[in-house]
């Protein structure tokens, strides 16, 4: 008796290696699992012998796992500056959006989120008024301790 790969069989190890992404979070066998996807796809439509089954299936997972390499991955890097540490934040600089007052502290708001949270709580040294450009001279707590920029 002979074994036969029917594209039933390459459309579930497609969906079983895409779910064994779940585990392992490589992000790698996901592009494995979608060549098996399309080897199962293609069997659809066209007969093909096992050993171009695997050769296809080969030949997609490269592709895929390169453009998502070359592609998809440089475009999904994180260009925010969450998670850095304390001393890579002194020296940003951000815009006065509410003004200190005597009994609340201002609020300065970053293009870019710094340590997680675009805006921020400030006390400032020296007076600052609504659309100032700061910049982070140290850190408090929860709280900038900012200076105005000239």
């Amino acid at each position: 008796m002979e074994f036969e790969i029917a594209y039933w069989h390459w459309l579930v190890l497609g969906i079983a290696l895409m779910l064994v992404e779940i585990f392992i979070p490589s992000f790698t066998i996901f592009w494995f699992g979608l060549g098996a996807l399309v080897v199962g796809l293609l069997s659809i439509v066209i007969d093909m012998n096992f050993t171009v089954q695997v050769m296809v299936w080969a030949v997609a997972s490269v592709i895929f796992t390169l453009l998502w390499f070359k592609f998809l991955k440089p475009k999904m890097v994180d260009k925010t500056t969450a998670g850095i540490a304390r001393e890579a934040a002194i020296g940003e600089s951000g815009k006065v959006v509410k003004v200190p007052t005597e009994g609340s502290r201002g609020i300065v708001r970053f293009t870019t989120p710094l340590l997680g949270d675009d805006e921020w709580d400030f006390i400032s040294e020296g007076d600052v008024e609504l659309g100032d450009r700061v910049h982070i001279k140290d850190i408090s707590g929860n709280t900038l301790i900012v200076v105005k920029l000239n």
